[in-house]
Formats: C-alpha cells, structure tokens, sequence
C-alpha cells in the first residue's frame, strides 16, 4: 500500500471507539485481570503481530510478577478475510503447569484463539485465560468466549490499536471501521 492509499483510508474512515474510550477500556481490563491473576505468577503470551499495541499497554498496568513471551499464529496476513491457521512461532517460554493469559488484539470468528487455547493445553499450561482488546459482534457462533473483553466493535472491518488494514494503521491510538467493506 502507498502512502496516499492509506492516508485516503484513514480519511474516509468512521470513528468507532476515540482514544479516551480505548485507554479506559484496557484500565477496566487491566483491574479485572490484576483481581484474577495478582497471586498466580503468571506467563502473558502476546499473539502477534496484532496484540503487540494492547499487550503493550496493559502489560504496563498489571502491578504483579508475571513472565512474558510472545507466540505468533495468524489467519489473516495482508488480506482482510480469514484463512488458513498459519503458526509461525510457539512461545519461548514453557507453559507447563502455568497459569497463562493469552493477550489478543480481536475476537472476530474465534478459530484462531480457540486453536491457540487448545495448543497451549495440549502443552500442559494448568489454565489459559484470553484476553481480547476487540470482540467483534458479528452474530456467529464463536468456539471460544474470551475470559475479558475491552470493547466490542460492529461486524465491519476495523483498525487502528493493533489492528491493521491492507498491513497499515496499527499504530492508532482510536479504532475506526472502513465505510467500505471491500
């Protein structure tokens, strides 16, 4: 994508949820995990590349020991519609007999974290909480609920606060939604 592709993106985008919407929502999230993870020690796996900007943010504002790592597995890439899981990195860090919270940027249909959770189950974590920045309210069934939830968005395309589209604008402090769905 070129410069001005995306500058005309972002001009004819809707707002959907401002800065100061965004930052009290992962403060809310961030007291809610803080409550159910302060005792546990746990490992915060960021799924990436989209959870960075979230992850980042409320990893600042959980006042607790934690480890952190990172794995990456993606439906997406440049493409604005899902695909075939792609796993292209297992976390680092062992999970076995851990309390893990998985930090996401968006619950769209759910196939990506519920694959994620099984993974980390599989290899041996004691439980694995999710946690998304977006939940987006698309009327499907989804195979997995995330444990805490920043904010929900409308079944449109959208970006911005890890999100990216056409592989631009994850850097927005606001998320908005293209007028077009194309």
């Amino acid at each position: 994508m070129d410069l001005k592709k995306a500058q005309a993106m972002l001009a004819n985008a809707e707002l959907i949820h401002s800065e100061s919407v965004v930052q009290g929502a992962v403060a809310e999230v961030a007291a809610a995990i803080r409550e159910r993870l302060a005792d546990k020690y746990p490992l915060v796996l960021c799924v990436m590349t989209g959870g960075v900007v979230f992850c980042g943010q409320l990893l600042t504002k959980l006042d607790f020991p934690l480890d952190f790592d990172y794995l990456h597995a993606t439906r997406y890439g440049p493409e604005t519609q899902g695909g075939k899981i792609s796993w292209r990195s297992a976390p680092w860090t062992s999970v076995k007999g851990r309390s893990v919270l998985v930090v996401d940027d968006i619950l769209d249909e759910g196939v990506t974290l519920a694959a994620v959770k099984e993974s980390l189950r599989r290899m041996g974590a004691e439980e694995v909480l999710t946690v998304v920045f977006a939940d987006k309210l698309n009327g499907k069934e989804k195979p997995i609920v995330a444990d805490f939830i920043g904010l929900t968005v409308p079944d449109r395309f959208v970006f911005g606060f890890g999100m990216d589209a056409g592989g631009v604008w994850r850097n927005l402090p606001a998320i908005y939604a293209m007028k077009d769905d194309a």
